[in-house]
């Protein structure tokens, strides 16, 4: 480590602070106070405990940094620029402009060194818990490889972080999973955005944590000495996730503004930054200025740090010489890596021709895929015996004998999230983000309510997040309304890079998880039934490949041409071959079409499309749910047979009748629809 002054320290913080508040004036747009108010602490942690190397962000011995705190990305910009991340004064210069690597909240992926796509709070929270969760369970896997992910993950979170309510799901799973890896430093400046936190926002921070079963300090955030030691003390702990409440001045060093909600989601204004340079001794010219001196330091720290990655890769190298079948096992976890006949697996665990519903389906798969792919891990927000999503091989994430005392089995693969929908997303996240487990979280439909911001940003991001939904219609019955979903899977759908697949059997269902579980970039959500479906006929010949396109023809019309083509998915596939039997007894020959994943659809070639869906035939979509976002696909001139309104309780046959949504029905909807046309 560099040797440093208090005066060098000073002006390195004050680079920290005035780079963010440069990059914000010039932008016009921006958050100032928390970097500046930060900076002392974030420094302390960069420099004297964060372990990574710039020139490989994804080194796997890496601390991982969340700012949960997004807001302050100008904070996270300055230090990565400051420490030789690939990050140069350019893009610092072009803060939250088009096309820039330094937009107006982090993003994985897009900036180096950026771990956790934040900005909607309490995020970035939950991501921590799943990458602490990770390592512990990859060092339990692994007994002598593991040792050396001797890391942490380390975090700045703030007030608004702490106020969403996905922050205490986390944080009650982390001091029940022990964590003793995460280490959160909480930037209590006492500011949001509508003025002084105590408008909403009084509790003893301190004590609820310690109830949840964290270490806290109180330290001024402002006092780097105190932080250090703060920060030496929670680096200590190893049964226990820690909180460091560090108490800061928000804006800092502003002369009118600090310490008020005016430095919160504005520019300083070029006097106030004016006068904030003038007061510190600062050059007011040039704007983005990086003394010698501190770029002296900086490039020795990011030396240091490289030094100590490659001390470290030779451990590495040495374990893996002298353990080569775990290091070939560690290998296929890192890899995420799937075998050749996975597909084949899957498929032959929903061999026969009885009638399940597809949440059962999904069960046989999701054993047969834990079997073959030793990286799923997964569980529910308490619904298991519902989702069936317990691997039911392997063991489980908890205390020892369920005692509170006893140590965590980490060397499980089924979670138990509690009723915690909200940090079931954001931790399932955090554990794809840490990159060597394929994970999934699995709840009823109507839930994915509490659980869109992960979904948002799992697809934003790209992670191979896998979601798991079951009860997916007013078919699930007598719970009512409250638990019938009826707009969710459209407004899935409408999520960008999200595929959404509704399976309408077990061949489906097992296709479906082959999809989830080799798809690299970005997340899937699955909608399975409660109810039990017939089982589906298909043609001798068929190539079930036809499924992984997304949209394929179940049941050719007979006789000719087809008159009508009926699009469904789910359970709805069985209802549309019943109601083209109808028809036919009606002279209306029909073709069937299953489109169990749109997006996945939609990315084929016209000529496939055209060829399932042809040009000039009518053509009816039938779906248990609002239909309005069909009209891209069939045109707006197809009939559309769904629901506008919420379900009931009752029977799913009686519900089924009530609705509409029998073959009868359906077959006389269509017949005099045609008439009309």
């Amino acid at each position: 480590m560099p040797a440093t002054t208090v005066d060098l320290e000073q002006q390195c913080v004050n680079t920290i602070k005035f780079l963010s508040a440069d990059a914000v004036e010039k932008a016009k747009s921006g958050h100032p106070g928390t970097p500046m108010g930060a900076a002392d602490m974030a420094f302390v942690l960069w420099s004297r405990f964060l372990r990574f190397d710039p020139g490989d962000p994804h080194w796997i011995g890496r601390d991982r940094f969340v700012l949960s705190a997004g807001h302050a990305s100008m904070l996270l910009y300055s230090l990565l620029h400051l420490y030789e991340f690939d990050l140069p004064m350019e893009e610092l210069q072009r803060f939250r402009q088009w096309g820039s690597r330094t937009p107006g909240h982090p993003e994985a992926g897009h900036t180096p060194g950026v771990e956790a796509t934040t900005g909607p709070l309490g995020q970035g929270f939950g991501n921590g818990v799943g990458m602490a969760l990770a390592q512990k369970m990859m060092r339990a896997r692994f007994p002598k490889l593991g040792s050396l992910l001797d890391h942490r993950v380390y975090g700045i979170v703030s007030d608004g972080d702490l106020m969403e309510g996905v922050s205490s799901e986390a944080a009650s799973l982390a001091g029940y999973w022990r964590l003793g890896n995460l280490v959160y430093l909480y930037d209590d400046n006492h500011i949001s955005i509508e003025g002084p936190t105590e408008l909403a926002f009084i509790e003893d921070v301190a004590r609820r944590f310690e109830a949840y079963g964290w270490w806290t300090r109180h330290v001024d955030g402002n006092d780097r000495r105190a932080v250090e030691g703060a920060l030496g003390e929670a680096v200590g702990q190893t049964e226990r996730p820690a909180l460091i409440l560090a108490r800061t001045i928000i804006g800092k060093g502003a002369p009118t503004k600090q310490g008020t909600e005016k430095v919160h989601g504005e520019p300083l204004g070029q006097d106030e930054l004016r006068r904030a340079k003038e007061a510190a001794g600062w050059p007011v010219d040039p704007p983005f200025l990086v003394p010698p001196e501190v770029r002296v330091f900086f490039h020795e720290e990011a030396e240091s740090k490289r030094k100590e990655r490659a001390e470290w890769e030779a451990r590495y190298l040495e374990a893996r010489r002298e353990y080569p079948d775990e290091a070939s096992s560690w290998d296929r976890y890192w890899k995420r890596e799937l075998p050749a006949d996975l597909v084949e697996r899957l498929v032959h665990a929903v061999d026969g021709k009885e009638s399940l519903a597809t949440r059962a389906w999904s069960g046989k798969v999701l054993q047969a895929a834990a079997a073959a792919v030793p990286s799923l891990v997964g569980g529910s927000a308490d619904l298991s015996p519902s989702t069936l999503t317990d691997l039911k091989a392997a063991p489980q994430v908890m205390r020892r004998d369920l005692k509170a005392e006893a140590p965590v089995e980490y060397d499980g693969r089924t979670l138990h999230f509690g009723v915690r929908e909200h940090a079931m997303g954001t931790i399932v996240n955090g554990l794809a983000y840490y990159g060597s487990f394929i994970p999934f979280g699995a709840t009823f439909l109507v839930f994915s309510d509490y659980m869109r911001p992960a979904i948002r940003l799992a697809a934003l991001t790209g992670l191979r997040s896998i979601f798991v939904f079951t009860h997916d219609s007013v078919f699930l019955g007598e719970d009512g309304p409250t638990h019938q979903p009826v707009e969710h899977v459209p407004s899935l759908r409408l999520i960008p890079n999200l595929h959404v697949w509704r399976p309408a059997d077990g061949l489906e269902t097992a296709m479906a998880w082959a999809s989830a579980l080799g798809r690299a970039g970005g997340p899937t959500a699955l909608a399975l039934t409660r109810q039990k479906l017939p089982p589906l006929d298909r043609p001798a010949d068929f190539d079930r490949a036809l499924v992984a396109r997304g949209g394929y023809v179940l049941a050719e019309a007979e006789g000719g041409k087809p008159g009508v083509v009926l699009v469904a998915t789910g359970s709805e596939v069985a209802l549309a071959a019943a109601a083209r039997a109808e028809l036919r007894e009606r002279g209306v020959r029909a073709r069937v079409v299953s489109i169990p994943c749109v997006e996945l659809f939609l990315a084929e070639a016209e000529s496939y499309r055209s060829a399932v869906l042809p040009d000039g035939v009518p053509t009816v979509v039938i779906e248990a749910a609002r239909v309005e976002p069909w009209a891209a696909i069939v045109g707006k001139d197809a009939l559309r047979i769904g629901l506008a309104r919420f379900g009931a309780s009752a029977p799913a046959e009686v519900i089924a009748k009530e609705l509409g949504f029998t073959p009868g029905t359906v077959a006389d909807r269509v017949a005099r629809w045609l008439a009309r046309a």
